[in-house]
């Protein structure tokens, strides 16, 4: 059985038969012209915590759906205001073990926060919202005022 070692570098290998221009062209199509190495956690590069949503419409309703593994119902306040839906959520729970014995050497259960905003197109009836909390997912329906459902008219002949 042999050990095979492998060593990772994170400085980028170029060949020395490239030009400084050809690098050059290379830094850049990397960065602006295919960032895919961004793709996939651009909205919320360098915000952990904050929860991963979908926001679907219908003719009817806006929906919301949230992913909040791990939280409880009572943890998380939704609000509503200037067209505009807050999800905000935090969690606080304090050990009960505080003697002089104790210390903590990693602490990262069960203390958090968070806070969404999601901005709507069109005007909502906040009174007949329902949110639903199932499997760590919030889902939440607000329909849609009557003067923004799209209504259909008929055509008669004379």
């Amino acid at each position: 059985m042999t050990t095979r070692i492998v060593r990772r570098t994170y400085a980028p290998v170029v060949p020395e038969s490239l030009s400084l221009r050809d690098m050059m062209n290379r830094l850049m199509e990397n960065a602006f012209i295919s960032p895919e190495q961004w793709a996939n956690d651009w909205p919320l590069r360098g915000r952990e915590g904050v929860p991963a949503i979908d926001v679907t419409e219908d003719n009817d309703v806006y929906t919301i759906k949230a992913a909040l593994p791990g939280w409880k119902p009572e943890n998380v306040d939704i609000t509503f205001e200037g067209g505009a839906v807050t999800l905000k959520g935090e969690v606080s729970e304090e050990s009960n073990e505080k003697d002089e014995q104790t210390r903590w050497h990693c602490r990262e259960i069960r203390r958090a926060s968070f806070q969404r905003t999601i901005s709507l197109p069109a005007e909502v009836t906040p009174d007949k919202a329902k949110a639903e909390f199932e499997n760590g997912v919030l889902t939440l329906t607000m329909p849609k005022a009557e003067i923004v459902k799209p209504k259909q008219i008929k055509i008669t002949a004379k």
